[in-house]
């Protein structure tokens, strides 16, 4: 989901981004004019130059999410990593299948992102698709439930409870902000906040979300076409140069391979491509061209050994989306899979 970092997104995906249900039972009480909702109210009212009577309003009504603090916390006995089984959740038949359509169906929007902003379309299409299943997925809870309840609740048994509680406090002004000025503080997301076709968390919104479809309105829970260009926008923003391969498949020659320092940097791309053959990385003739710094990027495999791959630049740019490899790699095999797909399947069109 759209610059929520580290273990919140991680968790989120590691999920498979199954449909949770915003019920009734999850419900809290309303935090009403407590001291903390006041004082909450007034510092975001006063940050972001909103009416302090509509912003203690809303806060007011909010209601406490009581699964959700527990949610953001970090596994207590971690799971061990595993690619294979984290690519099995998300390269799958219906969801290529449902991809497929997707694709076929926005092809004209699509392309104009493509033209626009110099993104794949099928990178476009593998965010969508493993962030909300193309909008099946795309969260019941009430951000202003969910995002109140993280900034008034954060677990403090959290080890960076601190600076979690701080995102959240400013995402909550920033969704504020987007509500008064939409006139609606309805919008459902993830139990994080993120929101629609894209999950965009406010301050994505806020910084990267364009009005694609030329409704006069940014709309990323009703309008695939503005998620489809907020997504591409996103892309470039962080840095995405067209033409070049997000990875490469790496090989080594244990004779003179230095993994330790390869691995160093973790997914940043740091080395040149002599200098990450000197350390013992093979590369096929393709890679061994390209121009731009490379990273050993590692993916375990729970008790088999893991898998690598050679991370480009646009590799990285992708992880800026969700801070994981794993998620990345998803990503783009499943957009790849997707484009397969359409070479080998006929679908009746229906371009917008």
């Amino acid at each position: 989901m759209a610059a929520l970092a580290s273990e919140v997104a991680a968790k989120s995906h590691s999920k498979a981004h199954k449909t949770v249900l915003h019920k009734a039972s999850a419900h809290g009480p309303a935090y009403g004019n407590t001291t903390e909702a006041i004082a909450l109210a007034d510092e975001l009212a006063q940050q972001h130059d909103l009416p302090k009577a509509w912003v203690r309003e809303q806060i007011s009504q909010a209601q406490f999410l009581k699964g959700v603090p527990k949610m953001v916390l970090p596994p207590t006995v971690p799971t061990a990593k595993n690619w294979r089984a984290y690519r099995e959740r998300f390269i799958e038949s219906r969801r290529i299948d449902a991809g497929t359509q997707f694709w076929q169906t926005y092809q004209s929007a699509l392309t104009r992102a493509e033209q626009t902003y110099g993104v794949p379309a099928e990178m476009i299409v593998g965010i969508i698709g493993v962030e909300t299943f193309y909008g099946q997925n795309m969260g019941n809870y009430r951000v202003i439930d969910a995002l109140t309840t993280l900034t008034l609740n954060f677990p403090a048994a959290h080890p960076r409870a601190a600076e979690r509680q701080a995102f959240f406090k400013s995402e909550l002004g920033h969704f504020l902000v987007q509500a008064k000025q939409q006139g609606d503080t309805r919008t459902t997301g993830s139990f994080a906040g993120a929101m629609g076709w894209p999950q965009f968390m406010p301050s994505s919104a806020a910084k990267f979300a364009v009005d694609f479809d030329g409704d006069g309105r940014i709309d990323l829970r009703n309008s695939p076409v503005d998620a489809i260009g907020s997504v591409a926008n996103y892309f470039k923003a962080f840095g995405w140069q067209t033409g070049m391969p997000t990875h490469y498949a790496v090989g080594f020659d244990d004779t003179r391979l230095d993994k330790a320092t390869l691995l160093a940097p973790d997914i940043l791309p740091s080395f040149s491509v002599s200098n990450f053959i000197a350390k013992g990385a093979v590369l096929d003739a393709q890679a061994q061209k390209h121009n731009g710094l490379l990273a050993l990027v590692e993916l375990f495999n729970g008790d088999e050994p893991p898998s690598y791959v050679a991370g480009t630049d646009n590799f990285y740019v992708v992880t800026r989306y969700n801070w994981s490899s794993y998620y990345a790699l998803a990503v783009i095999e499943l957009g790849q899979a997707i484009k397969a797909n359409r070479g080998l399947t006929s679908i009746p069109s229906n371009v917008r």
